[in-house]
């Protein structure tokens, strides 16, 4: 099956940048590395022509035009060692109650120990399509970050896959986490905005208008739930209508309320028992509670809860006897 072609103007943002940033920049999930590796195989043309420098500047209005590669076949090994609880499974699919640490799939410095190796012991998992860019993924529809613990869903077939992103398209996934905002919010909020990776510092996502020109809808709905510290502290409840990487993090945080724990998008809190609490956490204070779906066999509406790990419920205990 053949890769879909890609055609990208180049936005202002981008004007005078090198061809690899501003291709990798221009598309969501996808590294520089993945980019360069297109460029040397002269799949991407710019302005018409075959791109042979990966340095080459591009200029505010240049079509690029790219063939992405397929990635290569999985190569991961099944890993037995690798700890997680499964809170259901059959023949179409695992549900996966994920501990914080655990990294989903295989990447750029995580090419062993993770989730995907710890499914494989247990049976095969759906493979990764050919359209699929970026490393391989199998069974992988979605994803949670390394230190955010909670439920996922994961494919063992390609039906399954297909009917789980169609499902994760149409925002028809019923997604709740837990989290612990350090910041003053309002009762209930939601937020509307673009997202898109920051435009300085690539580890990062934004929703800012000063930094992002183009970008994906990111929805979040937010709910105050318990209130700490005279108010400055809040656990929260978080529903998703999109699935942007690192979404409740940007959203919250570019809110003035980070999650607690937060080393990327957040700061140490003012509040010395706060700062504590949040150290001995040790990660962001973020948890994916819930999880609802429409089976793909059955066509029966499924839902699975987590309960708070015992650092999350530690956290927050603390906090009420502050």
């Amino acid at each position: 099956m053949s890769v879909a072609e890609l055609t990208l103007s180049v936005p202002p943002a981008h004007d005078g940048e090198r061809l690899d940033r501003a291709l990798s920049a221009l598309i969501p999930d996808v590294s520089r590395a993945e980019v360069a590796r297109w460029i040397e195989a002269g799949r991407v043309r710019i302005g018409g022509r075959v791109a042979t420098r990966l340095s080459e500047k591009v200029r505010t209005g240049t079509t690029i035009v790219a063939h992405p590669l397929p990635p290569p076949a999985s190569d991961a090994k099944p890993d037995p060692t690798v700890e997680f609880d499964v809170v259901y499974e059959d023949e179409a699919l695992v549900v996966v109650d994920k501990p914080a640490g655990v990294v989903v799939h295989p990447a750029k410095g995580h090419w062993e120990g993770t989730l995907v190796h710890g499914l494989l012991a247990r049976g095969p998992l759906a493979e990764a399509e050919d359209e699929e860019i970026g490393p391989p993924r199998p069974g992988i529809v979605h994803r949670i970050d390394k230190d955010t613990s909670g439920l996922l869903v994961v494919a063992r077939t390609a039906a399954a896959r297909e009917a789980l992103k169609a499902a994760f398209a149409a925002h028809t996934i019923e997604r709740v986490y837990d989290a612990i905002a350090v910041g003053r919010l309002p009762d209930a909020v939601t937020f509307d905005t673009l997202h898109g990776r920051h435009p300085t510092d690539r580890k990062k996502f934004t929703t800012s208008k000063a930094r992002l020109r183009e970008g994906k809808r990111a929805v979040t709905h937010v709910r105050v739930v318990e209130r700490f510290a005279k108010g400055a502290v809040s656990r929260v409840e978080c529903r998703l209508e999109t699935g942007r990487t690192h979404q409740i993090r940007v959203h919250l945080a570019e809110a003035g309320a980070p999650l607690l724990g937060d080393d990327t998008y957040g700061k140490p809190p003012r509040d010395p028992a706060v700062r504590a609490i949040g150290a001995t956490l040790g990660r962001q204070a973020l948890h994916a509670r819930v999880l609802g779906f429409v089976h793909p066999t059955t066509g029966k509406k499924v839902r699975f809860e987590s309960p708070w790990p015992t650092d999350f419920r530690t956290a927050v205990e603390a906090l009420r006897a502050l």
